[in-house]
């Protein structure tokens, strides 16, 4: 795929085809190479970019009939894709149709790796043994059930970039599409913060875990869990 194939035939469309047949088209790509459906799969993320790219080109009038004229040099310059953020963000309303909600910069993301130390005796070690571990963690506040909000308000939808989270920028013939200063990427403005979480939608929770150390396990070794 270092060849850059033509979009209408990664869509698998004609090139007269309308915004519906475009939009079922990229839908039916989206849902084969998803990454959710597709983890630690290079080739299926690279198509599922690639899919991404056609159809933020083609869906749009105006860069459809640049591309239509002068094919990828249209583009070269700008657009695309730097990571599957950028392409969450873009078509949230697509893929919030197809995967409950999942968009860009709004809703609920994956949260980073915890990581806690724990130190055993000499015959916990060769025996076994199950210990408490304390970790903090960030949980959607209680108060404002992760929106942010103060009781009695709810987010509103960003006018500068629509819900979007991104604004598109003109520069001659190419349309370059930026994270939206407002609000920055999330889509949406909190104009009342809840008191408790202070407009971040989260707080900080201790959680006790009950964590199986097996027999035999060697001094600096790592345990995950999930």
């Amino acid at each position: 795929m270092s060849e850059k194939r033509d979009y209408y035939e990664v869509l698998g469309v004609a090139r007269d085809a309308d915004a519906a047949a475009l939009k079922a088209a990229y839908r039916k790509l989206a849902m084969q190479y998803h990454p959710d459906r597709n983890p630690n799969d290079k080739d299926a993320e690279a198509r599922f970019k690639e899919a991404s790219e056609a159809y933020q080109v083609l869906s749009d009038g105006d860069s459809r009939a640049r591309y239509d004229r002068f094919g990828h040099q249209a583009s070269q310059m700008g657009g695309g894709f730097s990571d599957l953020g950028d392409v969450f963000s873009a078509f949230s309303d697509i893929f919030g149709d197809m995967f409950g909600g999942r968009g860009g910069g709004r809703g609920p993301q994956r949260g980073a790796d915890l990581e806690a130390h724990l130190s055993i005796t000499l015959l916990e070690s060769a025996t076994g043994v199950t210990k408490e571990l304390k970790v903090r963690r960030h949980t959607p506040c209680a108060t404002c059930s992760g929106s942010g909000a103060a009781a009695g308000t709810s987010p509103e939808t960003c006018r500068q970039c629509e819900g979007r989270g991104q604004v598109m920028h003109s520069q001659g013939f190419l349309r370059i599409a930026t994270t939206c200063p407002v609000c920055r990427g999330e889509g949406t403005i909190v104009r009342k913060p809840c008191p408790t979480c202070s407009g971040s939608g989260a707080t900080i929770m201790e959680e006790k875990l009950q964590v199986a150390i097996p027999a035999g396990v060697e001094d600096g070794a790592t345990l995950r869990l999930v």
